[in-house]
């Protein structure tokens, strides 16, 4: 097996907990409650059916428009076509809406994995399909979390932000074929200098772990919504990146801490 040389990151759900599901299921509400009234009872909706499950399964990790319509086809939404451009557009102005009021987190164990890895001499990429990655990952401090967390570490000096520490940014790009297509992440492979096999992948998707293992890449499925059966298909399943066994990835081993 090679010795792993790049890490490559999703950002929404598995750097930031971001508002992306609540935009798409507060938006999907919104007409539902107003401009698609008439066509409400011609659908499996409800304001309880949008569920954190439905959105892993079927909208998480894909970009917007093949989100929104996997959303419409779910709910059995008629005239799917002609809705999902509407769909979309309402879901991106609300999820600006909650960046710019700062309602998203970043998740400590990622901030620690993404430093434990640059430190071990991974280079590192972060590849989202979506189109507001950069700006989640440009407001969080890396060296603020660093000082407060005591952890010391050359590779993140003073004025650090996520999106900084990163060699390679690939989120918000346009690519002809979305997750599960493994493009974004073999396109993150070649701007980092390594070769599939040599890279991992950190999903929180199903989609985003099938585009990784079609890309001929290790993957680590983070189940933070509790739907590691959803990501069976990864090579490593953890509920949080502090499971992983640091030591054994340096040796190229993905395996739990003991």
């Amino acid at each position: 097996m090679p010795i792993f040389r790049g890490a490559i990151f999703d950002v929404d759900g598995v750097l930031v907990d971001s508002p992306h599901q609540k935009a798409w299921r507060d938006s999907l509400r919104e007409l539902m409650e107003s401009d698609w009234q008439d066509i409400r009872e011609q659908t499996t909706w409800s304001p309880d059916a949008f569920t954190p499950r439905v959105y892993e399964q079927y909208v998480s990790g894909k970009p917007r428009l093949s989100g929104a319509r996997a959303a419409l086809d779910y709910f059995n939404v008629p005239d799917a076509d002609t809705r999902v451009g509407e769909y979309a557009q309402r879901k991106q102005e609300k999820v600006l809406r909650l960046i710019d009021a700062g309602d998203f987190t970043a998740y400590p164990d990622a901030l620690r994995f993404v430093i434990t890895t640059k430190e071990a001499g991974l280079r590192i990429a972060d590849a989202s399909s979506s189109k507001n990655a950069t700006s989640f990952l440009s407001k969080i401090r890396l060296d603020t979390f660093a000082q407060e967390h005591k952890i010391s570490a050359p590779t993140v000096p003073p004025g650090t932000s996520l999106l900084d520490y990163f060699d390679v940014d690939l989120s918000g790009r346009d690519f002809a074929h979305g997750k599960p297509d493994p493009e974004i992440f073999l396109t993150a492979a070649h701007e980092l200098g390594v070769e599939p096999q040599e890279a991992i992948v950190m999903e929180d998707a199903a989609a985003g772990v099938e585009a990784a293992k079609r890309g001929g890449m290790n993957a680590i499925g983070i189940a933070r919504a509790h739907d590691a059966e959803l990501l069976a298909a990864a090579d490593l399943v953890v509920t949080t990146l502090d499971e992983v066994d640091t030591a054994a990835l340096t040796q190229g081993r993905l395996a739990r801490k003991p």
